[in-house]
């Protein structure tokens, strides 16, 4: 189906184009060329909305790839929130004040123990209330609640969440995009470290193993008829119950797998307030991490803790070991035979070692990332008792990512606090996905993925 008449799209910042006829970007990244139609098809999106059946299909290959984003109007919408609880009675006044009385809520109390202090909040904001008698968990809560909705769309919020006035309307013009079942606005957490829940200011299309792989319910406006497909009038398996944790991850993969379209807009932002201690923040990505496992055997391919490819990885192997000859051998080598691809298309390598050597850069990351989730203690020996090479080493792994994360956050706590916290949430994660792994049998969710792609498609028509 081609892009909807009438509406703007917006090329992604990082989007390049390279010729009249060429664009490079997207998640992941890709070459498009363009041939004549496309040409003057990518001319009209850039002074004005899809008017032409050209324009439509190139708009919608855009969107897809991650190339460019929707510009949507602000637009009302026929919408329930759905509100699961489990006490925290202050955390829901405050979330019910900011929801405001513009749609119907419908709080879920999932077995609180003190349900009249539930009932009285819930009273004082003229919001529904059902009673679960015994604690599900989130998933079956909003389980409940979707079998009592009826408007076109439900709007799932966490009681701890404190929404902006007019957050659905802002979100709801992606809609007029009929292929869109589900859209989230950003999550904002008051928490040192990198947030689990914060996705970054960039708009994305949501699929795995792009660079917005996922969203929470935390915040999630989602069609109704993507939940009750073919007419039903209980859910078509809905949130999976069987899961504590992970099950919004679930859901919103399943909904990508049956063709639909999920956007992510950090124009919009919800605050959520994170767990008190700095214990039980830990306790919370331990838990996430315990769904890796799970979502593998549920979604074979999905999950990639790191995705590596050879000459970057023998570049960054080389460096590690000590043989700086043989990085820059790797490294001109593969530059080399990269610009032997491009002109062999006919494409420009203006700029291609700089971007290759950012290439390496982000390796290097990736793997500090990798070794901080799932190799932590071994790190941690490395830098107590290794050799004063590997002593360094260790500590650049441990110490760089989380490092370049802040100097491209500037968050408000210092780099020694930033650093330190977000150390120790990888490595609870990375606990929980050990711990998960242990239970399912199954350990593809702590394996790098390698793939000797560099970019996706070097031809496309629009």
């Amino acid at each position: 189906m081609t892009y909807p008449a009438g509406l703007w799209i917006d090329l992604d910042a990082d989007t390049k184009q390279l010729t009249d006829d060429v664009l490079f970007g997207g998640s992941p990244a890709r070459v498009l060329r363009l041939n004549a139609a496309g040409v003057r098809a990518l001319a009209e999106l850039r002074a004005g909305p899809v008017s032409s059946r050209a324009a439509a299909a190139l708009a919608r290959r855009l969107t897809d790839a991650g190339l460019a984003h929707p510009r949507p109007a602000p637009a009302d919408l026929d919408v329930t929130v759905v509100i699961p609880v489990l006490d925290r009675a202050a955390e829901l006044e405050r979330c019910l004040a900011a929801a405001g009385r513009d749609h119907p809520v419908l709080v879920v109390d999932d077995g609180s123990a003190d349900p009249s202090a539930v009932e009285a909040v819930c009273a004082r904001h003229d919001a529904k209330l059902v009673r679960r008698d015994v604690n599900g968990g989130p998933g079956p809560a909003r389980n409940t609640a979707l079998g009592l909705v009826g408007t076109e769309f439900v709007a799932f919020l966490d009681s701890d969440c404190v929404p902006p006035p007019g957050w659905i309307t802002a979100l709801g013009g992606h809609f007029a995009d009929p292929l869109v079942v589900a859209v989230a606005p950003r999550i904002s957490e008051d928490s040192a470290g990198a947030s689990p829940l914060d996705l970054g200011d960039r708009p994305a299309r949501v699929a795995p193993l792009t660079r917005v792989a996922y969203v929470p319910t935390a915040a999630l406006v989602v069609r109704r008829v993507a939940l009750f497909p073919n007419g039903r009038e209980a859910p078509c398996d809905g949130f999976d119950e069987s899961m504590r944790y992970g099950e919004d991850v679930d859901l919103v993969w399943r909904l990508v797998g049956s063709g639909g379209r999920i956007r992510y807009e950090p124009s919009v932002s919800v605050a959520h307030t994170a767990p008190g201690s700095r214990g039980g923040r830990l306790r919370r990505r331990f838990h996430y991490g315990t769904t890796a496992a799970p979502l593998t055997r549920r979604h074979p391919g999905a999950v990639a803790p790191l995705v590596l490819q050879p000459w970057p990885t023998l570049v960054i192997g080389a460096v590690l070991a000590r043989r700086p000859m043989v990085a820059l051998a790797a490294f001109a080598t593969s530059t080399s035979l990269l610009a032997r691809r491009l002109r062999t298309h006919g494409l420009p390598t203006r700029g291609l070692v700089r971007a290759n050597a950012g290439g390496v850069v982000q390796t290097g990351l990736g793997v500090g990332r990798w070794g901080a989730q799932f190799a932590a203690p071994a790190l941690a020996v490395a830098i107590a008792r290794g050799s004063p090479w590997r002593r360094i080493v260790a500590a650049a792994l441990l110490v760089a990512p989380p490092l370049a994360d802040w100097a491209r956050r500037r968050p408000p706590e210092s780099a020694v606090r930033y650093v330190a916290a977000t150390i120790a949430d990888q490595a609870a994660y990375g606990a929980g996905v050990w711990t998960g792994c242990a239970r399912e049998r199954r350990f593809a969710a702590v394996l790098p993925t390698v793939t000797t792609k560099p970019f996706k498609g070097l031809n496309s028509d629009p």
